[in-house]
Parts: C-alpha cells; sequence; structure tokens
C-alpha cells in the first residue's frame, strides 16, 4: 500500500509540472528591438540606422567593370594570405557591402548585387547591408546566379591573390563549361574605388617572444621543419610559408596589422640551402634582425626580401630543378599559378600548420598559465555582473569595456584575442554578435546574457564563453542551457583512439541537443595558439579543417542553440588533448581524451541536473572541484577576497538524489501500470 500511495504521489507531482510547463508564454519580442532589420518591401524601404548605403560604391564599381569588359565580379573576404581575420586595408567585401560578419561572399553584376553568408550571419546581414544587396540564403550557388546573369563569351572577374586553389577551381572549371571566361585581375577593382578612403598598412615594429615563453628557438624549428622535407617520400627541395601565423610561430616574431591577431605581412621560402622571410624590412628593429642572423651558419640565416618580391623570387627559383611544397589551404591561386605543375607539391596542410599545432612542454604549461589568470578576469567580471545588473545601468558595450580592461590588468596581457560578444536577450541569437551604439541593449536582469571573450597574453591565447540568466529563467531556457551543457561535457568526457579526425567526435556535442529536436549551426571546435591565432587550424571539432587529434593538440569545445530573435546559449571552453588511461589497448593503439584547461564555473540557476545522468554530474563535480583547487590560491594571490568567497558559493558539487527521485518516479510508473493491468499491488 505504501509504494502505492508513493506512486499516486509521484505522479501528482509529475503532472503538476507538466500544467506548470503547459502555462509558459512564449518569449515575446521586446516592441523596442522592432525595426532592427532591414524592409525592401515595404514602400519606401525600411533601412535600420545599421545600414551602409553602398548605391555610390556599386556605381563606380560598376563603371570599372564596364571599361574592363568584366561582367561579374567576385569580392571574397579575406586577404593573400586566406587569413580568417583580416586587416582594416584587406576588408574590401565589408567597404563593399556593409556586411561585417567574418564569413561570406560578395557578387556584383551590372544589374544586381548579392551577399553568400552562412546560418551564423543571416541576421546580422538584413541588419547592416541596404536594398542594393540580394541575401541568398542557399537558394542557389554562386556559379549559378553568376551563370543567370551574364551570356556565353562574357567575362567574370576576380583578384587571384584573394582565392585559394580550389576556390579558385571551383569557379574557373564550371564557368569554362558554361563558355564564360573566369580571369585573373592582379589590381584588385576595389582598392581602385577604395584608395581615398582604404587604411593604410601598418607601419610598426615587429617584436620577439620573449624567451621564457619558448621551448624552441627558430632555428631549432627551422631544422624540424627541414627534417620532414627531407622524410617526404616526394623530396621537396623547398616550402612555401604563406599563412601568417606560421611565418610569426617558425620565427617567434609577432605583429600587430591584423587586429587581435599579432601577425605581420609576409612570406617565407624556406629551402636546404636558404631561408627567405618576404616583409617589409623598415618594420624590423636593429635587434631584430640580428636576432635572425646571430650564431647561425649561411644555410641558417634568413635573408630579408621586400614583401612584394615574392612572385619575382619565386619565377627565379622554379627554373632550377626544384620542387616546392605548398599548403593547399593557404596558398593563393596569385602565387600557385606561377609555378609550374611539375615542380609543385601540393598537401592540404604545411608542414609549419601541423608541427606548429602540437604544442611542446614550454608551450603547454604557458597556454595553461594563461587560462588561470584569464580566468580571474572573467571570475571578476561574473561577480561585478551579479552586482550591477539588476542597477539597469550596464550594457553590452560597457560590459564588454569592463571585461577587456579586467583582462588588462592580468600579467603579460596584450589584449583581446577577438571582439567581445557581449550579447543580451534576442541580439545572443546571433551567433557571431558584436555589439555597436546602434545596437547596443542594457543588460537587463531577466533575460539570458552570453558573453564570448579572449585575450592575448605573451605566453597564449584564450576563447571563454559563459551564458548568464540573474532572474528567474523558464523552463525551456533551463532545459536548452542543460542540454547544450550535456553535449560540452560527454564531449570532453569522450575517449577515442590516436588518429581520430576531429569531426567524428562532433555528435557527442549534439546528441543530447538532437535527442528533443534542436541543434546549432556552427562548428564544435577550434584549435588555439600561444600568443598568436585564437582559430588555429587545422585542430577542431566540427569543422571541414579537421585534423587527426594528437596528444599535446589544444581545442575548443563549445556546443550551443540559438532561438532567433530570443536568445542565445554557448558553453565554450578551451581543453588539452592528452593521453586517457584505458581498461583494454586494442592494436595496441594508445586512446586520447580531453583536460579542461579553462577554468571558470557555468550558470547555476539554469542547470537542470533532473535530466543529466550520473557520468555528467561527477564529471561537472569534478570539473568544479578542480575549478576550485586551482583558482581559489590565484584569487587569495591578487587579493580578491570578494571573488574568492564567490567562487566557493559557485562551485558547490550538485546532488545526484535528484536522480533517486526520478528512479523512483519510474519505478512508481511500472508498479501503478502492473496495477491498472493486473487489478493487483504487492
Amino acid at each position: 500500500m505504501r509504494l502505492f500511495c508513493i506512486a499516486v504521489w509521484t505522479c501528482l507531482l509529475v503532472l503538476e509540472g507538466l500544467l506548470q510547463l503547459a502555462s509558459c508564454q512564449p518569449f515575446q519580442l521586446d516592441k523596442s528591438d522592432a525595426g532592427l532589420v532591414r524592409d525592401c518591401e515595404a514602400n519606401p524601404p525600411y533601412l535600420p540606422p545599421t545600414v551602409t548605403n553602398t548605391s555610390l560604391r556599386l556605381s563606380e564599381l560598376r563603371v570599372l567593370m564596364n571599361s574592363q569588359n568584366i561582367s561579374v565580379y567576385v569580392i571574397p573576404a579575406t586577404d593573400p594570405h586566406l587569413s580568417e581575420y583580416v586587416a582594416p586595408q584587406d576588408k574590401r567585401r565589408d567597404w563593399m557591402t556593409g556586411f561585417t560578419g567574418s564569413a561570406g561572399i560578395a557578387v556584383v553584376s551590372r544589374m544586381k548585387a548579392a551577399l553568400w553568408t552562412d546560418g551564423r550571419y543571416w541576421v546580422q546581414a538584413e541588419r547592416q547591408m541596404d536594398c542594393n544587396w540580394e541575401l541568398n540564403k542557399g537558394e542557389t550557388t554562386i556559379v549559378d546566379w553568376i551563370m543567370t546573369e551574364t551570356k556565353e563569351g562574357e567575362t567574370v572577374g576576380a583578384d587571384p591573390f584573394v582565392f585559394s586553389i580550389a576556390e579558385w577551381e571551383n569557379y574557373r572549371k564550371p564557368l569554362l563549361q558554361g563558355n564564360r571566361q573566369f580571369v585573373a585581375k592582379e589590381n584588385n577593382l576595389v582598392d581602385i574605388i577604395w584608395a581615398a578612403e582604404r587604411p593604410p598598412a601598418p607601419t610598426d615594429d615587429i617584436i620577439k617572444v620573449p624567451d621564457k615563453f619558448l621551448g624552441r628557438t627558430w632555428i631549432t624549428k627551422v631544422r624540424e621543419i627541414r627534417a620532414q622535407m627531407s622524410n617526404n617520400s616526394y623530396k621537396p627541395t623547398a616550402v612555401l610559408i604563406s599563412a601568417l601565423d606560421e611565418t610569426a610561430w617558425l620565427f617567434n616574431l609577432r605583429g600587430n596589422d591584423i587586429p587581435y591577431n599579432p601577425f605581420f605581412q609576409s612570406y617565407t621560402l624556406l629551402t636546404a640551402e636558404f631561408i627567405r622571410l618576404f616583409v617589409n624590412d623598415s618594420r624590423l628593429p636593429a635587434d631584430i634582425k640580428t636576432y635572425l642572423n646571430t650564431g647561425c651558419t649561411s644555410d641558417e640565416c634568413v635573408q630579408l626580401k621586400a614583401y612584394t618580391d615574392i612572385r619575382q623570387n619565386l619565377q627565379e627559383y622554379v627554373k632550377g630543378n626544384v620542387k616546392i611544397w605548398i599548403s593547399r589551404e593557404y596558398t593563393t591561386y596569385g602565387v600557385y599559378e606561377i609555378i609550374p605543375e611539375s615542380k609543385l607539391l601540393i598537401d592540404r596542410y604545411s608542414p609549419v600548420q601541423i608541427t606548429k599545432s602540437i604544442k611542446d612542454r614550454t608551450e603547454q604549461k604557458g597556454l595553461k598559465a594563461a587560462h588561470v589568470r584569464d580566468a580571474v578576469a572573467v571570475i571578476r567580471y561574473l561577480v561585478w555582473l551579479e552586482k550591477e545588473v539588476p542597477k539597469g545601468t550596464e550594457t553590452e558595450l560597457s560590459g564588454a569595456d569592463y571585461l577587456n580592461n579586467l583582462r588588462s590588468e592580468q600579467y603579460f596581457s596584450k589584449g583581446p584575442s577577438f571582439e567581445t560578444i557581449s550579447a543580451s536577450g534576442l541580439n545572443a541569437a546571433l551567433a557571431h554578435y558584436s555589439p555597436n551604439n546602434e545596437t547596443n541593449r542594457k543588460l537587463n536582469p531577466d533575460e539570458m546574457y552570453l558573453i564570448d571573450s579572449g585575450g592575448q597574453y605573451l605566453d597564449g591565447t584564450t576563447d571563454i564563453t559563459r551564458t548568464l540568466h540573474w532572474g528567474t529563467p523558464t523552463d525551456f531556457q533551463k532545459e536548452a542551457y542543460t542540454r547544450v551543457l550535456m553535449g560540452h561535457i560527454d564531449l570532453a568526457r569522450s575517449i577515442f583512439p590516436v588518429g581520430t579526425i576531429g569531426d567524428v567526435l562532433d555528435v557527442w556535442a549534439r546528441h543530447a541537443l538532437w535527442e528533443v529536436g534542436l541543434n546549432y549551426k556552427h562548428g564544435t571546435g577550434h584549435g588555439i595558439g600561444n600568443f598568436l591565432s585564437v582559430h588555429e587550424w587545422p585542430v577542431g571539432i566540427g569543422s571541414p579543417h579537421t585534423c587527426q587529434l594528437q596528444e599535446g593538440m589544444f581545442t575548443s569545445i563549445e556546443p550551443g542553440y540559438y532561438e532567433d530573435n530570443e536568445f542565445g546559449i554557448r558553453i565554450e571552453d578551451i581543453a588539452m588533448v592528452v593521453k586517457a588511461e584505458t581498461k583494454h589497448t586494442f592494436g595496441g593503439i594508445p586512446y586520447l581524451t580531453f583536460e579542461h584547461v579553462s577554468l571558470v564555473p557555468y550558470e547555476r540557476k539554469l542547470i537542470n541536473v533532473a535530466i543529466m545522468n550520473k557520468p555528467q554530474i561527477d564529471w561537472l563535480n569534478n570539473y568544479y572541484e578542480k575549478v576550485r583547487k586551482t583558482m581559489s590560491p590565484e584569487l587569495q594571490a591578487q587579493g580578491l577576497t570578494e571573488e574568492y568567497d564567490w567562487l566557493q558559493k559557485h562551485t558547490e558539487p550538485f546532488s545526484h538524489s535528484v536522480l533517486v527521485t526520478y528512479s523512483l518516479i519510474n519505478l512508481a510508473g511500472v508498479l501503478l501500470g502492473n496495477f491498472l493491468l493486473q487489478g493487483s499491488f504487492l
């Protein structure tokens, strides 16, 4: 009888919870947020204050196109090194369209203009582009669009120095089949009409990373790459390094040509006989020039060449009996086209790219230390938010500025590693939103808030995302957040054999969301550098860039969920690939797992442990214990008593009692079912 009463009681509780859930009202769009996107169907069209008027720019570009007999011009978002983030003077697509997202290609014909970008940026594009531009959401491919806008025999133009080899061929071949020509225009047409307003190239000095943060000298690194050249069965005589972070890493040098990225414009041609660095040498102080030529033999001294001389030097070099090893991912068509096919070894990645991604012990130590100091800044920020947001005086912009200032107070800080994503309410539904004066919202205790930020430090680069709520979240918000956390944990605790490609692990992060029909449109992880790029490929998870994961690599883990025009959730940490302790070793192959490096608690009031399983809760409690043990001494050492107390409260272990309750509910359901079917009970 007692068990029957428990069953009835638990069923009543479940029914009450379902009724409460059913009574929840959907999130309503705040009236003050109306008009954030353009309406080109209205009469007259409505344009929000965030758009750029591109009429004159398009008119001038079309005049130039007509003068060169070009029917369509293609404008990617990248630079001569195919960088993910580009210097201000290389933001041609941004200037032409007004759209500032990191991904996307603009195409201009004589009568139309269109932008292709992925789902992360659709809403942002509608906020930033005027009605001169169509936003294509996959309705047609760029090539098909070009075919409809041109006639047979017409010409499509583009700058070959902003296309990868594969991308160029993806245009050239189908257009040729359609009797259209895809021609290289070395003088970028956008540069010509942008000339008066275009930002100048940087002239600041290039600096050296301090020795204490380095495990390898540049000479040691050069020898490692030369050894890989020698061991390669195709016997390349040279490696051409086009990616900016690879040259910076190879020589232990840094610049500031690209905001948030410590790189400098350069190429490197590394052979067995010489090393040539193509750079504006006026930016190299005397001590750096000495550093590159001290204590080395003739084949271990760096020859400095003008940055603009790369094509001329390559043309001279390929006259000999040579073979140049290049990266398909980062070599532009403008460089590739001057090297005969017979003298090329084309690989997906350069040897520098893979070598750089596996951190040595000094680099591992540096990245971990940087994340401890970075966590101090983030914890201080979370404590500040809890006090200030209820006052109603802080905004997305003021919050981002405050966090950036907190980071600047930590040792070895060199500024943010990317533009801070400080997003409240519906703005957080834009995965890569960054606030500006037009979109800036006040931080509201009743809205979800997403803060994705990172820092550059002399010993490492950081990237971390936390999603917060200071009021009472809805049941759906809690479920969505918890399922994102569950995916984060499932991936973090996964064990996989050496040689596993990052894409294979992506399902771990999505499974808990998929179970209830939720998902997200971005990748799940990316590599990260040591005072280098915040997105360091080819390490990653759920992205076409990813390679085989190896011990010593670092990757982010960042599943999310975004409810359009309502809220966004992302939980991001950096983790290191480490050897896993397994009971068996099938085939003698070692297994790997992840060690968390980020050390900041998650939003407690958004976690519903009732839908989590025991291994997930155990992982969470173990992680909180690690956060407490690591961060408590650091907070005390910096005299942050309030933050220390906050940390103790926010890293308390989660109870498993709810799992017991759910077990009782299941048992009660079984017993009640038996009773109804059999007319009896124990």
